[in-house]
């Protein structure tokens, strides 16, 4: 949450336009916005208080919301309506929106083939950037770097708004990163983008039966270690078990 005091501009409006067909879209659009905890000011006019994970949040909506056909427009305020700071608190949703970050269509940039770069990402990392990390260290740079925060000239972005890898069209990252490196063959990792996106996504496409136990582990990993790097390294022991798992895995390790 951004410290509230003198400066302007401390909260974030999104105000959009969705094409009247089809209703899905209109629908997927409003599940998104409450997934993030985004107040409705007026109608089309949303709100959340100003920082880099709510600016994340809505340039992804705005990008989502143009190539499907509409309008979308993200501002900064200083107030809202007539509102003050203490009622619009009030009305926001006590969710973690920055956990719950919905992410939309990626760069379509060709994968990148050296080894030993630093990979950034978003700071407080969770299921889709943990799992991405393992699979960026375990299958495409053994020697990768992970950083978090602002990206400096010769980095990876990866699972941000301005990422080289990140969502491309209904994917998540670790999705993406199957696709684009050609992993997407292995059953094992496709089995794992599939709990992966619909705890990232919410958006119950795959279902698998694994997933509620997936979920709890790394809701654990998250809880016991408040450090990213932590996070990967706890979460890269647990990933390594579980695709050890998978027949396609097995018979991997016995062809090498």
């Amino acid at each position: 949450m951004t410290k509230k005091g003198s400066d302007s501009g401390h909260w974030l409006l999104l105000i959009h336009q969705l094409p009247p067909k089809p209703d899905y879209f209109r629908v997927k659009i409003w599940r998104r916005l409450q997934t993030i905890g985004a107040i409705a000011i007026k109608n089309s006019v949303y709100v959340l208080p100003f920082n880099d994970e709510a600016m994340e949040d809505f340039q992804w909506l705005r990008r989502e919301i143009t190539a499907g056909g509409g309008e979308a427009t993200v501002c900064r305020a200083s107030f809202v309506d007539g509102m003050s700071d203490r009622q619009m608190e009030a009305f926001r949703p006590l969710a973690d929106h920055g956990a719950a970050s919905e992410r939309l269509p990626g760069t379509g940039k060709a994968p990148m083939n050296k080894r030993g770069r630093t990979w950034i990402t978003r700071p407080d990392v969770h299921v889709d950037r943990i799992a991405s990390a393992w699979l960026i260290r375990r299958f495409i740079d053994p020697k990768a770097r992970f950083a978090f925060g602002e990206p400096k000239a010769g980095m990876v972005r990866f699972d941000r708004f301005d990422g080289d890898y990140t969502y491309e069209g209904d994917r998540c990252t670790f999705e993406t990163l199957l696709k684009r490196f050609g992993l997407d063959k292995d059953s094992g990792l496709r089995a794992i983008g599939e709990m992966v996106h619909d705890l990232d996504c919410k958006d119950g496409k795959f279902e698998r039966h694994e997933t509620p136990g997936f979920e709890r582990m790394i809701a654990g990993v998250v809880k016991r270690n408040p450090k990213d790097d932590a996070r990967i390294a706890r979460g890269a022991e647990l990933l390594d078990t579980l695709y050890e798992s998978f027949p396609a895995a097995q018979q991997r390790s016995r062809s090498h």
